[in-house]
């Protein structure tokens, strides 16, 4: 590991008002800076900076407009009652920033790099942290392809920054259950694509899907795997889970779907809880018929943004699967309690996820 570079620091003159802390929705509002770092070929990532946060100028040409060499990154920070700043498990971030650089082609970012920039952006936009209840401070890490060429190769340059946003519910429903339309037309993605690279093509492949789900009054689309239109995949913005019969399931991660860090953490919970938990393929006419027999006794979503979304109601080919009569399941609410909890540091932290951020460090070049 590399000694992370001196970051120069750039403070807004102009700094902005804040938002009334129960009207901030998700990704409406953004912190007053933000943090850069080039890449070039001869280089290497180099003059890391946090400057105000301003429009990006880009050449016509570039990469990422074309080919859309681009990959992205969510996580979040919290406000804990004694006024420490806490991350929940940057490094699992960072780990799968690296994983979709690869499969985009993106040059690695060092994981001392990266974690010193979050921090010192942190401390710099601290005030924006929220602290009324269900609220946090959204942080997206990107990378974009920089490099003014429109032949069909790797771009040369990047750029890769830093913003944040202070948010609260994801889904207007918050916390209460979410109706999920079944795709069973459009194909996000297949095994040895890059569906679990977190690349925008993922996501700009399900808006059409995503806006005929909508108009019928549902929330999100729950997609169906590539190949034979019958395996649960995950909803656009969660992973999946389905207790049946006291067991909890989730879809296997075949190379298709994103490989969760709110998944993998409600899967060490269920496991230290000593609830039955399970990886496997599941499909979709094995969850209805676990629906119509009472078997299925909850389902819920995971994700950063929506930490956890039960499902109350799933439609598939127009049949509608009520689940848990349309209300949050028992364990559904466990978890929520239990991992927002862990994340604001008001539970006890076993398996040491949550990370503090100094707010004294600034580097010296601060002005």
């Amino acid at each position: 590991m590399t000694e992370p570079q001196e970051i120069q620091i750039e403070r807004s003159v102009n700094l902005k008002a804040k938002p009334p802390q129960d009207q901030l929705g998700f990704g409406i509002y953004y912190t007053d800076h933000m943090f850069i770092i080039n890449y070039h070929v001869e280089l290497g990532w180099h003059q890391p900076r946090i400057v105000p946060y301003q429009p990006i100028a880009l050449d016509p040409a570039a990469k990422v407009f074309h080919y859309g060499q681009t990959i992205f990154e969510g996580l979040k920070a919290y406000r804990a009652e004694n006024g420490r700043v806490l991350l929940f498990r940057p490094h699992k971030n960072i780990e799968r920033l690296n994983r979709s650089n690869v499969r985009m082609c993106v040059p690695q970012i060092d994981e001392s790099i990266v974690l010193d920039a979050l921090k010192q952006l942190i401390t710099v936009d601290q005030d924006w942290i929220p602290t009324l209840e269900g609220t946090s401070l959204y942080i997206r890490p990107f990378v974009i392809a920089t490099q003014p060429a429109l032949g069909v190769a790797p771009s040369t340059e990047y750029q890769f920054i830093i913003i944040m946003s202070p948010v609260g519910a994801y889904y207007p429903e918050g916390v209460n259950p979410v109706k999920i339309f079944v795709e069973s037309d459009y194909v996000r993605t297949v095994v040895g694509g890059v569906g679990e690279a977190k690349t925008a093509g993922n996501y700009a492949a399900g808006l059409r899907a995503q806006e005929i789900a909508k108009d019928q009054g549902y929330s999100q689309v729950l997609w169906l795997d590539g190949v034979h239109r019958k395996y649960v995949e995950e909803v656009g913005s969660m992973n999946v889970f389905f207790k049946i019969n006291g067991t909890v399931y989730t879809p296997e991660l075949s190379g298709s779907i994103l490989n969760g860090i709110t998944r993998n953490s409600i899967i060490q919970l269920l496991r230290y809880w000593n609830i039955p938990v399970e990886e496997r393929a599941i499909s979709i006419d094995e969850l209805y018929e676990a629906g119509k027999d009472g078997s299925l006794q909850e389902a819920f979503g995971t994700g950063t943004a929506a930490v956890i979304s039960p499902i109350g109601e799933l439609n598939w080919h127009n049949e509608k699967l009520i689940i848990q009569d349309g209300q949050t399941g028992e364990l559904s609410k466990m978890l929520y309690d239990t991992l927002t909890g862990i994340q604001k540091g008001t539970l006890q932290d076993p398996f040491e996820w949550m990370i503090d951020v100094p707010l004294h460090l600034l580097t010296p070049t601060a002005k």
